[in-house]
C-alpha cells in the first residue's frame, strides 16, 4: 500500500487534489469526501485525506446528518482523526446548519405549522438535550424574533410563563410560537408539554397576545399543537 508520510494536499496524486478540482470546475464539483479532506488537510502515513475522509463518511453510513449528530468523541475513534481534526469537521457542519437557518429571520412570515418547522429544525433536531424556544409575532405574523427560553436535559427542560410573557411584551409581540425538541425521536406531547402550553394560552389572553401554535420537534418529524386540535 502506497505510503503517505502526511503528506499536504500539494503533495498528493493528481487524481487526490479536490482543491485543484475546485479551482477548475467548481467546488460543486467536489464529493463530500473530498470536501471533507480539504478541511482535514492531510491524510496519514498510510492513507490520504480523501481516503480518510471516505471512511470519516463511511462510520456515519455516508449519510450526512448522521455525521452531524457525532461528537468530537466519536469521530476521533477513527485512526488519523485527532481532536482539532474533529473539530475542524464539526465547526463545518454547524456553519451549514447555520447558513440554512441565517437570514432575515424579522421578515420571515408564519402562515402554517411547517414555515414554524422549517425555521427551527435546523438548530433543534440534532440536540441530544431539550431545549424549549418561543417565536415572537406582530400582527401580520411575521417573526419579530426567536428567543430560546431555557435548556434542559435529555427528557426534559424548565419553562417560565413569566419570562416568555415579559419578552413577548418587551418585544412589543401579538403573537406567540411555542417551539421545543424532543430527543428521543418521539414527537408525541406530555402531559406537562400540554399544560404548559393551556396555562401560557390563558395568561397570554390576559394580555391580548395569541399563542397561535407549540411545534414539538423530533428529527425530521414534528406535532403541531394547533393541527392536531390541542390547543
Amino acid at each position: 500500500m502506497e505510503e503517505y508520510e502526511n503528506l499536504s494536499i500539494r503533495e498528493w496524486s493528481v487524481e487526490d487534489r479536490p482543491r485543484e478540482k475546485m479551482m477548475t470546475h467548481g467546488i460543486q464539483s467536489l464529493s463530500d469526501s473530498e470536501l471533507i479532506a480539504l478541511l482535514i488537510g492531510s491524510g496519514t502515513k498510510r492513507i490520504s485525506a480523501v481516503e480518510l475522509a471516505r471512511q470519516v463518511l463511511n462510520k456515519a453510513g455516508n449519510n450526512l446528518d448522521k455525521l452531524g449528530k457525532f461528537t468530537v468523541a466519536d469521530l476521533k475513534k477513527l485512526k488519523g482523526i485527532g481532536q482539532a481534526r474533529a473539530i475542524a469537521i464539526m465547526a463545518a457542519l454547524e456553519l451549514g446548519r447555520r447558513r440554512k437557518e441565517s437570514g432575515p429571520v424579522e421578515a420571515a412570515r408564519i402562515t402554517g405549522s411547517n414555515d414554524a418547522f422549517q425555521l427551527m429544525q435546523s438548530g433543534l433536531s440534532d440536540l441530544l438535550h431539550e431545549e424549549f424556544w418561543v417565536l415572537l409575532l406582530n400582527r401580520s405574523n411575521r417573526v419579530i424574533e426567536k428567543k430560546r427560553i431555557s435548556q434542559g436535559g435529555i427528557t426534559g427542560t424548565v419553562t417560565d410563563l413569566r419570562m416568555i410573557l415579559k419578552m413577548a411584551i418587551e418585544n412589543l409581540a401579538t403573537a406567540l410560537i411555542l417551539c421545543h425538541n424532543h430527543p428521543s425521536g418521539n414527537p408525541q406531547p406530555s402531559d406537562a408539554d400540554i399544560s404548559i402550553t393551556r396555562r401560557l394560552k390563558e395568561s397570554a389572553s390576559l394580555m391580548d397576545i395569541a399563542v397561535l401554535d407549540h411545534i414539538i420537534i423530533a428529527g425530521k418529524n414534528y406535532l403541531s399543537f394547533a393541527d392536531e386540535n390541542l390547543l
